[in-house]
């Protein structure tokens, strides 16, 4: 079967995998766009529990204030420097600074759980999982701090 360019450019546009990794998740699923993202879910799902283990030893501090009244302090482990110094892995780590600043989780395990602000249909889990998909190393939301006033 031939998965035309636009439709694998479609899939890397909405997951940030490689082209190869788009390209093998259509075959598998005949040409079916939502299969391929369904595969693609999966696949993040068991990468991320592959790499739990690994240690989180470089990563990022972020912050994140909204109209001067909330602020959020967040730090986001990853394995590499390479990884935390990275344009996406900074824009990821802004991205989880201003979920916790809308909805204010107790703890990095309910933060896991929450409906992603960005995207309903998926958890912030998730968004984790498939950026550990998207940058092959482990990552690890280990403390941050929200302030209200």
């Amino acid at each position: 079967m031939e998965i035309s360019k636009d439709l694998i450019q479609k899939l890397r546009d909405a997951s940030s995998v490689s082209v190869m990794v788009c390209k093998r998740a259509l075959e598998k699923a005949g040409g079916n766009y939502e299969k391929a993202l369904e595969i693609l879910k999966e696949e993040n799902a068991f990468l991320a529990s592959k790499k739990s283990d690994r240690e989180t030893k470089s990563g990022i501090i972020q912050s994140y204030v909204h109209g001067g009244r909330i602020g959020v302090i967040v730090e986001l482990k990853c394995e590499t420097d390479f990884v935390a110094r990275s344009p996406d892995f900074v824009e990821f780590s802004k991205d989880i600074a201003m979920h916790i600043a809308a909805s204010n989780p107790f703890d990095a395990e309910e933060l896991k759980l929450q409906p992603y602000i960005k995207n309903s249909a998926a958890t912030v889990g998730d968004y984790i999982k498939e950026a550990i998909g998207k940058f092959g190393e482990n990552i690890e939301v280990t403390k941050f701090c929200r302030f209200e006033l």
